[in-house]
């Protein structure tokens, strides 16, 4: 009789092989994990040497110690987590940033002060989080027309107005 090993998110074999390189200043930090087997986001980690002090209102470029080689067809999305803008109002102000296939330098993550008090960064601190998401590329279609939609031309603001239904109240 076999026995059954539960894996984990990581190793699940349909999960996507993606090399990566502990690059200097990563030392005894973990890699990337999905916090969870229902998280979509690996949680990327600050890999400062020394505390960092975000003021309010100011931005910094955090490293994570890591590069990655995402395969082609590939982007990793690089998001800001939830509890942090919440609780502390640190945002990424290009969030989703991306990190191309093509892309090996190190993964850094710009954070943003959006907050009334100083914002303290450690070593290992979750700051972000890394999506990896396939792309679909463009092959563009130059025509005279497009094709109605019941939407059409309608703008930023339209649904919900005017008689057009969306299933709720736009803001």
């Amino acid at each position: 009789m076999s026995r059954r090993v539960a894996r984990g998110p990581a190793e699940r074999s349909d999960a996507l092989p993606v090399p990566l390189v502990r690059l200097a200043g990563s030392e005894g930090l973990p890699l990337p994990e999905y916090a969870t087997p229902g998280a979509a986001g690996l949680d990327l980690l600050a890999a400062v040497d020394e505390e960092l002090v975000l003021a309010p209102g100011a931005r910094a470029l955090v490293p994570t110690g890591i590069a990655l080689a995402l395969p082609e067809g590939f982007e990793g999305q690089v998001r800001g987590r939830s509890g942090l803008a919440l609780r502390h109002g640190i945002l990424l102000p290009n969030a989703p940033g991306t990190i191309d296939s093509d892309y090996r330098g190190e993964v850094k993550v710009i954070l943003l002060n959006a907050g009334a008090d100083p914002f303290r960064i450690r070593r290992g601190d979750r700051i972000a989080q890394l999506v990896v998401a396939p792309v679909a590329r463009v092959e563009w279609r130059e025509t005279a027309r497009l094709p109605r939609s019941a939407r059409s031309g309608g703008g930023f603001g339209h649904t919900g107005r005017d008689g057009a239904r969306s299933g709720g109240r736009d803001a």
